[in-house]
């Protein structure tokens, strides 16, 4: 498993998990520390099946040390903060990254970049150089949900760049053979098929992603 950061929803599953074989865990260091003190993770998993954990690296590595001949990986830090529920024990370090894959066999990269609060140099970099992308489609437009929610926080405050003023014309712009969408929160308008920002979406280039979704790079 491997982590992005320390919300919730990217590691409540892994408890659900607790009842089968050992696991490894790849995340930072601070999001490691973020789930092990304020919520217990890892003591719930050394009660049941135990968990190893590791550091990704940021350059190139094996992702199975014994798998000479299939899949490397790197962790892409980005901007980001420790959440809610952290605040007061929020660890110094990176609290949230992407991850890049690169198969051995074919030379295909993917980009794997599901919450990102801010494009940095790391970032740009991969976009340039992989052959496919998941990238955040959490929110189309910054004040999403305040149309539901007077009181609730924008995009930005969520700690994700929005689809119409900053990924479209990013992905747009990348020479990647595969872009696609996750992430995709419930009150985004590019769920419906018939919706102008659907449209925009396809017209760049860009697939919304939907369950059991395969591709081959």
């Amino acid at each position: 498993m491997l982590l992005t950061n320390a919300d919730l929803d990217h590691a409540l599953g892994l408890f659900s998990l607790r009842e089968g074989g050992r696991l490894n865990i790849f995340a930072p260091r601070a999001v490691r520390e973020v789930l092990t003190r304020s919520i217990g993770l890892d003591k719930v998993l050394d009660t049941f099946c135990g968990a190893d954990w590791h550091e990704p690296p940021t350059r190139f590595a094996p992702l199975d040390a014994e798998d000479k001949g299939g899949l490397s990986y790197r962790m892409i830090p980005l901007a980001g903060k420790a959440p809610p529920f952290a605040k007061k024990i929020s660890p110094r370090g990176t609290h949230s990254v992407a991850y890049q894959f690169l198969d051995r066999r074919t030379g295909g990269v993917l980009l794997v970049a599901p919450d990102v609060c801010a494009v940095n140099k790391g970032l740009r970099d991969a976009l340039k150089n992989s052959d496919a992308i998941l990238f955040d489609g959490t929110f189309w437009s910054g004040d999403e949900l305040k149309g539901l929610k007077s009181t609730a926080r924008t995009a930005g405050e969520m700690g994700h760049v929005t689809i119409r003023d900053v990924s479209l014309e990013l992905l747009r712009k990348s020479p990647a053979r595969r872009k696609i969408y996750i992430h995709i929160n419930n009150t985004n308008p590019v769920l419906a098929a018939d919706s102008p920002e659907r449209a925009a979406v396809e017209d760049a280039g860009i697939v919304v992603g939907w369950d059991d979704l395969e591709f081959e790079i």
